[in-house]
């Protein structure tokens, strides 16, 4: 077979430059490509919608807790545009609170000592909730104390 030299074309400029290329932080990312980390968005209508993934992010981690031993209960309420979780466990460290769900790949799973059992996304699960919700609260109870933050769309508030 006997090789064909093709014509050499100039390349149409697009406006390609150094100011093209851009970089995003963990929640612009998030924001801008959902589908990465939910699947579709969807309206809430189908079972397999992006907000039912993120529901089950949240409750997954209360369900490591009680698979370790931590905690009875799992309290869930769901009302208009709203999903309250509550577990009983050992709560985040308090130093962390803010940590886990605002930096990707930040978690304690994957230490196995600490979690031999797991069923979340292993560091991204909490923070796609957290840039996807315009209103996403964390609260963490260790040994009596208290620490909360409060974020949206990803941005702490508070």
């Amino acid at each position: 077979m006997a090789e064909q030299q093709l014509p050499v074309l100039p390349a149409p400029d697009h406006g390609y430059t150094e100011d093209s290329i851009r970089s995003l932080d963990w929640r612009e990312h998030i924001r801008l490509r959902p589908g990465m980390y939910i699947g579709k968005l969807g309206d809430g209508s189908a079972y397999d919608d992006g907000i039912y993934v993120l529901v089950k992010e949240v409750i997954d981690n209360s369900i490591d807790e009680h698979v370790m031993g931590h905690g009875r209960t799992i309290d869930i309420k769901i009302s208009d545009h709203r999903v309250q979780v509550r577990d009983y466990g050992r709560g985040i460290p308090l130093g962390k609170v803010v940590d886990v769900v605002s930096k990707i790949n930040t978690g304690g799973k994957y230490d196995s000592k600490v979690f031999q059992k797991s069923v979340g996304l292993n560091g991204v699960g909490t923070k796609a909730v957290n840039a996807l919700s315009n209103y996403f609260l964390v609260q963490s109870v260790r040994e009596g104390v208290m620490k909360a933050a409060e974020f949206s769309q990803g941005n702490l508030v508070q």
